[in-house]
């Protein structure tokens, strides 16, 4: 493939994950929560394009290209017989139309499938001991070429209706006419790009696309006269849209129809008969398989009427136009094409994935909370049928765990109780952040005061010393002075809690730092038994930190551990700095008494 035939439109894929579930070949992958077409996977069946209610899937547009040949004044349509469908109440004027837009001539590919039949008549009787699969859908072909490589052997080696009347017209007109088919099947526009069968169809239009380009060229279906197609004309291949469409063209009987054909129609249906043909669990000599139910419901049918209305159509148009063919002129159509090379190879594309081991889906269910069978809902929420699927699709790099409903419940649960403790969380720390700022506000009032009162006390009690010699007196001015230190304290605690979390951070030396801290306590009078010993021996010791915050920790520290040696008889108090590239280590050593057990 040249191009991707598929694509996602990625600002309307809305994670719905229904195109997913549609898919047959798992060629859907979850990119940032976008479903994105993988190429190499895909098998342009369609089917995402028709579940998807965004229409966030584009089919590759050939309009332009169809512009292009339709200038050089040589194209031709073959347009597939299900058009009768998809132009209900104007399909006889259809031709009249393409005419109009500059098609030089317009054919049945309905003819194709006439001229394919007695290959597949060749075909079954030369290769009985098999089962052989129709090769007329390029859907399933892609499929069968990219997942069951093992049963690529028994599709019929026979071209597709549209690829025989492309080669008829090519050999019959000439090889410069430039042919564009128009049907309902993207799978169509893979075909003609295979390198097997390049040059054959120059482009491949939807009923859809075939009616965007009437209407930008104004071109009234309903206006225009009756006409019919160009020669060739078709017989049965008229019936090909429809369920087994490819056996009426064919001479079998019904005895062999009962026993050994088998037509199969319909993604679920297709996908159960391939799986059983690839475990020989089928008899069968013949299956005719087609992903859609028959041609008349292909994705690009673009069309209102239901299933059974669109095949009422179809017959319609057969019954109309079945009994004007000429027969002579049609068998000799036919004859004159029997050196026609209507055959075709088909090469393996294997696009299977190695199966994972049971612990890896084991270990992927359990990152989804699935510890158990029991735990495994199947909801089908993800687009895989169960959660084990969902697993091995993980394992294969095709989904992803967000694409788990429960799973997601869980974690959007979670998300809120954790959002709702953060919330708590803040309306605390705001709490706190206004009684702190209450707090430094209120101690710093008070502590004015209270500094004029110590030192009035203070004052006060010396000079009665001078004079009075009363112990009564001096304890309750020591009192006064006890109690208000201590609000002193309970104020600086306050004014610390304020500045919690407020960091003021710069290089500091250490060293120095413990020696300007050490200075009043060796002049303190009631430290004086004391020795002080500060070892550091590598010069400076340099660290970002809040100094301040150091200081006090440190004092506090050194404090105690002065007050702990205060009955004792040695009164060393050794500090160690330790500082290299990694870390700073401060010890302080004692020779208190320490605290008693």
């Amino acid at each position: 493939m040249n191009h991707a035939i598929v694509s996602t439109i990625s600002d309307r894929c809305k994670r719905c994950y229904s195109c997913i579930r549609e898919c047959p070949a798992a060629a859907i992958r979850v990119v940032d929560a976008q479903a994105q077409v993988i190429e190499e996977r895909c098998i342009a069946c369609g089917h995402c394009v028709k579940v998807c209610s965004q229409d966030a899937k584009q089919i590759l547009s050939e309009i332009d290209l169809t512009y292009s040949l339709l200038n050089s004044g040589k194209a031709i349509a073959i347009i597939a017989p299900s058009f009768a469908a998809s132009f209900p109440d104007n399909y006889r004027k259809v031709p009249s139309a393409l005419r109009q837009l500059g098609f030089k001539q317009v054919v049945e590919t309905a003819f194709g499938a006439d001229l394919i039949a007695n290959n597949y008549m060749d075909i079954l009787k030369s290769e009985p001991e098999k089962t052989i699969i129709s090769s007329a859908c390029p859907a399933v072909v892609s499929f069968i070429q990219k997942y069951y490589v093992e049963l690529v052997p028994n599709l019929a080696k026979v071209v597709s209706p549209m690829i025989a009347l492309g080669r008829y017209l090519k050999q019959e007109l000439s090889d410069d006419i430039k042919i564009v088919f128009i049907g309902p099947c993207v799978a169509k526009k893979h075909e003609a790009m295979d390198e097997d069968l390049a040059g054959v169809i120059d482009a491949v239009l939807t009923f859809h696309e075939l009616k965007k380009m009437f209407k930008e060229n104004n071109i009234d279906i309903n206006s225009l006269d009756e006409s019919e197609f160009d020669p060739p004309h078709a017989m049965m291949g008229k019936a090909y849209p429809l369920a087994g469409g490819l056996l009426k063209t064919t001479d079998i009987n019904d005895d062999i129809l009962e026993k050994d054909i088998i037509v199969v129609e319909g993604k679920k249906k297709v996908l159960e008969i391939i799986e059983e043909i690839a475990h020989n669990n089928i008899n069968a000599k013949f299956t005719d398989i087609l992903f859609c139910e028959g041609c008349i419901s292909g994705p690009a049918i673009d069309t209102t009427l239901n299933y059974y209305s669109r095949r009422e159509k179809v017959i319609d148009f057969i019954q109309e136009k079945i009994n004007n063919v000429d027969k002579r002129v049609w068998k000799s159509n036919l004859y004159n094409a029997r050196k026609l090379n209507l055959l075709r190879n088909f090469k393996v594309d294997n696009q299977r994935r190695p199966m994972p081991t049971e612990e890896k889906i084991r270990e992927i269910l359990a990152q989804t909370k699935k510890f158990s069978p029991k735990d495994e809902l199947n909801c089908g929420a993800c687009g895989y049928e169960t959660c084990r699927e969902y697993a091995i699709a993980i394992a294969k790099g095709l989904a992803e765990k967000e694409m788990c409903l429960p799973y997601l419940i869980d974690e959007l649960r979670n998300a809120y109780e954790s959002l709702s403790n953060t919330q708590e969380q803040l309306r605390i720390a705001e709490k706190l952040a206004s009684i702190g700022q209450l707090a430094a506000g209120v101690a710093h009032e008070i502590n004015n005061p209270l500094g004029t009162i110590l030192l009035y006390t203070s004052m006060l009690k010396k000079e009665l010393e001078k004079y009075y010699n009363d112990d009564r007196y001096k304890s309750d001015f020591e009192l006064i002075i006890e109690e208000a230190n201590r609000c002193k304290n309970i104020v600086s605690n306050l004014l610390n809690f304020a500045r919690q979390g407020k960091l003021n951070l710069k290089e500091i030396d250490l060293k120095k730092v413990l020696t300007d801290i050490l200075k009043p306590f060796t002049v303190n009078p009631n430290y004086k038994e004391i020795d002080f010993i500060l070892n550091r021996k590598n010069g400076e010791c340099v660290l970002t930190a809040d100094e301040d915050q150091l200081k006090q920790v440190f004092i506090n520290i050194i404090k105690n551990a002065c007050d702990a040696m205060m009955d004792s008889d040695k009164k060393v108090l050794t500090i160690n700095l330790i500082c290299n590239d990694a870390e700073a280590v401060i010890e302080f050593n004692d020779t208190g008494k320490g605290i008693s057990k």
